[in-house]
């Protein structure tokens, strides 16, 4: 008895994406090697399918590169290469679930010091850049999307940063570090400078812990499908054993595999 062959719109309807895309997945090597029948067109089994629904659950867990390669090394039988790309994306959330800590900490901490104390009154953008850390740029987009409102200084027109404006800048920084969207901000700072609270900074960081703790949940998920996944025999699929053929919409005969050959 042949083996059970599914068409293109079968692997994208599981994984929710369309066909073409499924033929880049089989091109990128996510999917294990396709045989072709005698007329072009790709033999799918059901292990591709499983290969689709293992990739996108580990780009929900690991992202789209770290799952690329996974399912590659997967593909070529490398197991313990495997093993140490999925260790490095539990190594990635672990570190960024540490960071986030050192960072809850560090917005407390200057929330609510007292503005630092400059060595002049005010200091100027490459000033502000170097005690920071940032490159200029950082600084000037922080402003242009108003989040900084430095003064500026008369005669020249330079940028002047109070200690006030330091410390959000410091904040600013804080919170990109962990990757904070620059819209979502603006509201942040706002509340900290109507109440004084840094509830609304800490809610942001919040935020941020309940993406990392989303992704190692998709990641764990990931992990037993791609358990399942390296535990079958990987049987190759088999060009002489045709496709049924099946009637289209216009009352044509395409092969049920596939549409058009790739």
């Amino acid at each position: 008895m042949g083996k059970r062959t599914l068409r293109p719109v079968d692997l994208a309807r599981a994984a929710g994406v369309s066909t073409q895309q499924i033929r880049n997945y089989a091109d990128a090597g996510i999917l294990p090697p396709t045989s072709r029948t005698s007329t072009g067109y790709r033999v799918f089994l059901p292990r591709h399918r499983d290969a689709v629904l293992t990739y996108r659950a580990l780009v929900a867990g690991a992202g789209r590169q770290a799952a690329l390669e996974i399912m590659a090394a997967a593909n070529d039988g490398e197991t313990r290469q495997v093993l140490v790309l999925l260790d490095a994306a539990h190594a990635e959330l672990h570190d960024a679930r540490r960071s986030l800590k050192e960072i809850a900490e560090a917005l407390r901490a200057v929330a609510r010091q007292d503005p630092p104390p400059l060595p002049q009154t005010s200091l100027y953008i490459g000033d502000v850049a170097r005690r920071l850390g940032v490159r200029t740029s950082a600084l000037r987009v922080w402003e242009s999307v108003g989040l900084l409102r430095p003064g500026r200084e008369k005669g020249t027109g330079y940028r002047v940063f109070s200690p006030a404006d330091v410390r959000e800048a410091q904040m600013i920084h804080l919170l990109r570090q962990v990757r904070y969207p620059l819209p979502q901000i603006g509201p942040v700072l706002d509340a900290l400078r109507r109440t004084g609270s840094t509830d609304a900074l800490l809610a942001a960081v919040a935020t941020r812990t309940d993406e990392v703790d989303r992704r190692a949940t998709a990641l764990l998920d990931a992990s037993a499908l791609l358990h399942a996944y390296l535990s079958q025999d990987f049987p190759t699929a088999h060009p002489q054993a045709l496709p049924r053929r099946e009637q289209d919409a216009t009352g044509g005969l395409r092969p049920a595999d596939e549409d058009t050959p790739t």
